[in-house]
């Protein structure tokens, strides 16, 4: 009997497989804590450089966008060319990005920079969850594993409007600064501590479907972000959703056509793969259409400073600190369906309370919304990730994770762009005056993710399901290689 390696192992991450497990948690801190710990400075920064709400929405895109964009490049380049050498040129660029962040002298700048960010994002998530799945070869420890990462990226984006609202007392500028320490250490840990390691058989550049994700996502954001300025109807508006749907159909007539696709379109013959693909994007096009609204409500409706608005999101990020290590044992030891039906319900069950905000709903009630919406966020992370890694020939795990990660990134896109959308097409004259009662039907939004992520985690666990997934994983697995 033959066996599919993984290639070169060094024997450390045999001994030291948590302190490889931690420093891939490093980076994934600085990405995920980088998708909201902005949100919070928007206000300052509005202010500061004169932007607009269109303009906010798109220093969040911005950085998503490029970073969904290029996710599953990142994880194929990383197979091919060495996941550390990928892993530490994406922490430099990720570092230098921040900097430039922190002295942009106009939104122009800020958007560009964040660009750049999500560019060096876009090589540190899927090719740490490379380095997790090379290195937790038993599969509750990975699954564990993989509820510590889970865990990590729901805290950092969690704990990014905490953070930032600190720092945003200070400066919106030092929001971006504290990525730099975080990414000097971890560019110095990697070089000591990670082996290097590619795939068997890399996997060959795919410029042409590269080119249509980019077009699809940046037109499909650009169309629902521009929406409510140009009109819903206007040429331009048009011209931007016609050509993110004929790039969509583009993309997968060509991707069925080649050998070694961008994406993987096999991988959506799996039922839980692709009801996990489908679960990440609800339940960050949830997250972020929440936070983005939330953190503009405290500060701009309430009167808070960031700090205070900062700390009023602290409920989200303990209980997200709280529920994802929980759910990763429970993915763990019993399976994927009970944290997605309570992820889902949480998730629900957060912004059914919310539907009826107002300038003077109680801070108490506020608070309780946002506990549960965490419990929710919290318990939905493992299951995806574990769902789109579990089961997948090791030489494909990478590009499974850049699925599964780049959903996440597409649905947070899509909820600072939908909701953002939403509450400023029910705006008047000021966002203080306006944006509480603008936003409930973005609430109603997140409740109907939430009982779609609870249907779709009921239909992913069936025994039916589960052996979709075994027939696509016994297609996917490759002839092993000749020493």
């Amino acid at each position: 009997m033959t066996t599919t390696t993984w290639g070169p192992v060094d024997p450390r991450t045999r001994t030291r497989p948590r302190v490889v497990l931690a420093i891939c948690c490093m980076s994934l801190l600085i990405v995920g804590m980088d998708t909201t710990i902005v949100n919070v400075a928007l206000p300052a920064i509005r202010q500061d450089l004169g932007a607009s709400v269109p303009a906010l929405q798109w220093i969040t895109a911005a950085y998503t966008v490029s970073l969904a964009s290029l996710l599953m490049l990142g994880g194929s380049t990383a197979d091919r060319l060495g996941r550390v050498r990928v892993f530490q040129f994406g922490l430099a660029l990720f570092t230098v990005a921040s900097l430039g962040c922190s002295v942009a002298p106009g939104i122009g700048w800020l958007v560009a920079f964040r660009v750049l960010q999500g560019v060096g994002g876009s090589m540190l998530n899927p090719v740490a969850m490379s380095i997790i799945r090379n290195t937790f070869e038993d599969p509750r420890e990975r699954a564990q594993a993989i509820g510590i990462w889970a865990a990590v990226v729901g805290v950092s984006m969690a704990l990014g409007p905490v953070l930032g609202g600190a720092l945003a007392e200070l400066s919106w500028r030092a929001v971006f600064l504290v990525n730099i320490p975080i990414g000097l250490a971890a560019i110095a840990l990697t070089a000591r501590f990670v082996p290097e390691s590619r795939a068997p058989r890399p996997r060959r550049p795919d410029p042409v479907g590269q080119v249509l994700i980019i077009v699809m996502l940046a037109t499909l954001t650009s169309s629902i972000i521009e929406g409510p300025r140009l009109g819903w109807g206007s040429p331009a508006i048009l011209a931007l959703a016609a050509t993110a749907g004929i790039a969509l159909v583009t993309l997968g007539r060509h991707e069925l056509r080649r050998v070694d696709p961008l994406i993987e379109l096999r991988f959506f013959t799996s039922r839980p793969f692709a009801a996990s693909t489908v679960i990440a994007v609800a339940a960050f096009t949830a997250f972020g259409g929440f936070l983005f609204v939330n953190t503009l409500y405290l500060q701009e409706v309430r009167g808070l400073s960031p700090v205070s608005a900062g700390l009023c999101t602290l409920p989200i990020a303990a209980m997200t600190v709280l529920c994802s290590p929980i759910a990763g044992r429970v993915v763990g030891a019993r399976g994927v369906r009970g944290p997605l039906v309570i992820g889902g319900l949480g998730l629900g069950a957060g912004g059914l309370m919310l539907v009826s905000l107002s300038a003077d709903t109680s801070l108490g009630w506020l608070l309780g919304a946002y506990c549960v919406f965490g419990l929710g966020f919290g318990a939905v992370n493992p299951p995806i990730t574990n769902t789109a890694v579990s089961g997948m020939p090791p030489s494909q795990a990478g590009v499974a994770a850049a699925v599964a990660t780049t959903s996440r990134q597409v649905g947070q896109t899509l909820g600072v762009a939908v909701v953002g959308a939403m509450a400023t097409v029910g705006l008047g004259g000021s966002l203080h005056d306006d944006l509480a009662t603008a936003t409930h039907a973005g609430w109603w939004l997140i409740v109907a993710l939430g009982a779609g992520i609870v249907a779709l985690g009921l239909a992913a666990s069936t025994p039916v399901a589960q052996a979709s997934a075994a027939r696509t994983a016994e297609r996917l697995r490759e002839t092993p290689q000749e020493a």
